[in-house]
């Protein structure tokens, strides 16, 4: 058996119009059959102690879309190389965005006789696939707080996200100062 599968980013990568319209109190009301599940596992790893005083965020720098399973690997990928790195209970780390945007999909069939199979562009709403974030220039993806600077194994983290990431982005650097 042979699993379907996903359509290239390019496919969602430009913004369109939020669609998030799912009614809980009156489902006869959505506009969506059903929203598909996160596959986010975790927003939030380690815990966020006073200690830390430095923070790092990966900042986006292009106006685009990115898919839930795009930023799962993202964070798997940080979170493994800082776990390595810098031992298990030393950062907190978090991804700072949620995938509220559901993408869409209009599925035709090809080959032949298709064409006796389906509508084509006839109410092509499409069905619900997967969710989105939509990005835009200055958006903090991630975050990481430490106790003391380690600027490069941060950036080395961040960039081995970055390949699990379309567009373009930078690492930020704010030292948070003590409350008198």
């Amino acid at each position: 058996m042979v699993m379907a599968s996903l359509r290239p980013a390019r496919c969602y990568r430009r913004h369109k119009r939020p669609y998030t319209r799912l009614a809980v109190r009156r489902p006869e009301r959505n506009y969506i059959g059903g929203v598909p599940g996160l596959r986010i596992r975790r927003f939030r790893t380690g815990q966020p102690l006073p200690e830390y005083k430095i923070r790092y965020f990966l900042v986006c720098d292009s106006k685009l879309q990115i898919r839930e399973n795009a930023l799962e690997a993202a964070r798997m990928a940080i979170n493994r190389y800082l776990e390595r790195k810098l031992g298990k209970n030393t950062y907190y780390f978090r991804l700072m965005v949620y995938p509220h945007h559901v993408l869409r999909e209009n599925k035709q069939l090809t080959g032949a006789g298709a064409d006796r199979l389906q509508k084509g562009m006839s109410k092509a709403f499409g069905k619900p696939i997967g969710r989105a974030v939509q990005a835009r220039p200055g958006l903090r993806i991630f975050e990481v707080w430490l106790p003391k600077p380690a600027d490069a194994v941060v950036k080395e983290a961040f960039r081995r996200g970055e390949m699990k990431l379309p567009g373009d982005y930078h690492m930020e650097r704010v030292v948070v100062e003590a409350s008198a």
